[in-house]
């Protein structure tokens, strides 16, 4: 069945002997790699930044490059000391203290990656909001928080509703604001240029939060996760292991403002390892994906499949255009990574794609491709040491190899999510099958314990906004005032991604067209995200519906594919 199994590459590897760490690794372990195992004193930012800055070997290697719009910045491990202490030295002068949450809703901005080590240091809580987020999805996540503090832009400032955000006292602009400034806003230059750049960070405890983090919740609605500074442990260990990240690499994750992948895995994790960041915009081209590696000298690559596509779809011939020497690893994550895909880049670049998988709940890589393993193109690869997972049924018990079930996680690996903001209910659902942590997402096992992802088992759509609830999006079309009822389902397209289709009944003033059509795309557009509107609507005088009033979305995708589904007005009965 694997005569296509891609043979591991140990040579040099931190990682060399997956089995034995798996056996015998415990979290207690990794302790000793930081400083509060000496001190008591604990806060991420003091050992991801303010520990390489004291020290001479590593104080003047670069912490983060970005060439985000052009701009080219880059910051070493003690001028992101300075600057953090800066910019936490801002945010006590505005009020903030431990525990405060501060929202993000920034770009791929340099000031961003300051920020989030800075809102560390004071012990805010940090929560990072995607950044193509249209007013709706911001004013609903920054109520459910409770902001205190928003640090933006003047573009992504336009779609923040202050006068409905009652929490909200302080916003942080960087760039050019209003003339004259709004009540509670103040310009980031002045602010950082007139704060002392020496700070005693907030010593917490490990289980403090650390991110406040939105994602899709048991019902379909966004909820906040929080995550522990202890998250610093597994943060660590899974740089070393499944990124291999080693003294003098450069790495490029290449994630969207708002994904936790960004804030932890292009901020804290190549931090704690002392390691180069780089970070970008968006590319359109194969050959400016290798522009930015023969540059910048980038040896570690993770990112996500369509990025890889890109690369591909590139003339093969433009890769012997650049110097990519520096590349030795590539990694993936988010979405599905397929076979064509693997064996595609291996024949250009002359290396494979290493899958991950993770989810916003499980905060740090939890399954992986290892370079001391074989790689089963398509498999997602096994469990991060340290970690214990298992396929389950509905009743939590384990099922035999090739079973679909779900993803189940034993609880009580650092990073994983804590609490869901105010809502203990909610988290109940993660928990309800003990030992096990509940993913939502379903695969089975083989016979040598690798993974293969089938897909979530809730309402749930992955997009490039991360995962999004589908009742988010049927309560946004909903609003519109020309839509009485929604449903939405996801259709699989022909170049293998994921689109949105929206079935909609109009109220009696309204007809259908394909004018009030693209008004209602636009609606959701504008309100929620571009990357989370439907491709297309179908309009119909009714939707299906149980005897409770649930919008059945199994006879919505029957509707699609044009199968039968039998009396339809029975289903209300059922």
């Amino acid at each position: 069945m694997f005569e296509n199994i891609i043979q591991p590459r140990p040579e040099g590897a931190n990682l060399i002997d997956y089995e034995e760490t798996y056996r015998n690794f415990c979290w207690d372990q990794v302790d000793r790699e930081f400083s509060w195992h000496e001190t008591g004193k604990l806060n991420i930012a003091h050992e991801a930044i303010d520990r390489h800055a004291a020290n001479p070997s590593t104080a003047g290697r670069y912490c983060l490059v970005n060439t985000y719009y052009g701009r080219t910045d880059k910051l070493t491990y003690e001028q992101m000391r300075v600057l953090s202490n800066k910019f936490g030295n801002v945010l006590r002068k505005l009020g903030v203290v431990k525990g405060d949450r501060v929202y993000l809703f920034l770009p791929r901005l340099t000031e961003l990656y300051i920020a989030i080590a800075g809102c560390a240091k004071v012990g805010a809580i940090i929560a990072p909001l995607y950044s193509d987020y249209r007013e709706g999805a911001v004013k609903e996540r920054m109520l459910d928080g409770k902001g205190k503090v928003l640090v933006t832009d003047p573009r992504h400032r336009l779609r923040v509703p202050s006068e409905e955000l009652p929490d909200l006292e302080h916003i942080i602009m960087i760039g050019t604001g209003p003339d004259p400034l709004e009540d509670g806003e103040v310009l980031w230059d002045i602010e950082m240029e007139e704060a002392s750049a020496e700070l005693e960070p907030q010593w917490v405890a490990r289980e403090f939060p650390l991110f406040l983090i939105y994602t899709s919740g048991q019902d379909g609605k966004p909820v906040g996760l929080l995550h522990p500074h202890d998250a610093m442990r597994g943060y660590l260990m899974t740089s070393r292991w499944v990124l291999d990240l080693k003294d003098n690499d450069v790495l490029w994750t290449h994630a969207r403002p708002g994904w936790l992948m960004n804030v932890v895995y292009s901020a804290f994790a190549p931090w704690l390892c002392g390691v180069t960041s780089f970070v970008t915009g968006k590319m359109s081209s194969a050959e400016e994906l290798y522009a930015h590696i023969q540059h910048n000298r980038i040896t570690v690559m993770y990112t996500i499949p369509t990025v890889y596509n890109i690369l591909v779809e590139g003339a093969e011939a433009a890769a012997k255009q650049f110097d990519l020497s520096s590349l030795r690893h590539l990694l993936s994550a988010l979405e599905p990574l397929y076979l064509d895909v693997i064996y595609a880049v291996r024949r250009i670049l002359g290396m494979p794609v290493y899958d991950t998988w993770w989810t916003a709940e499980t905060g740090m890589i939890t399954i992986a491709n290892f370079l001391c393993l074989p790689i089963k193109p398509g498999y997602l690869g096994k469990p991060v040491p340290g970690i214990q997972t298992a396929i389950v049924d509905t009743e939590g018990a384990e099922v035999p190899p090739f079973t679909m079930g779900e993803v189940a996680l034993k609880a009580g690996w650092p990073a994983m999510a804590q609490a869901i903001w105010e809502d203990e209910k909610q988290y109940q659902n993660y928990i309800e099958r003990p030992p096990w942590f509940m993913s939502g997402d379903t695969a089975f096992v083989d016979q040598d314990n690798y993974f293969f992802y089938q897909g979530r088992a809730d309402d749930v759509i992955i997009t490039s906004a991360g995962r999004v609830g589908i009742a988010e999006i049927e309560d946004t079309l909903k609003l519109h005032p020309a839509v009485a009822e929604a449903g939405v389902i996801r259709v699989p397209d022909m170049d293998r991604t994921k689109r949105i289709k929206a079935f909609v009944s109009l109220k009696e003033s309204y007809n259908p067209s394909e004018r009030l059509k693209s008004k209602i795309i636009s609606y959701v557009r504008n309100n929620l995200s571009p990357d989370i509107v439907p491709r297309d609507i179908e309009f119909c005088e009714d939707l299906p519906k149980d005897k409770n009033g649930v919008i059945l979305r199994r006879v919505l995708k029957a509707w699609d594919l044009g199968l039968p589904i039998g009396d339809i007005a029975s289903l209300a009965n059922e």
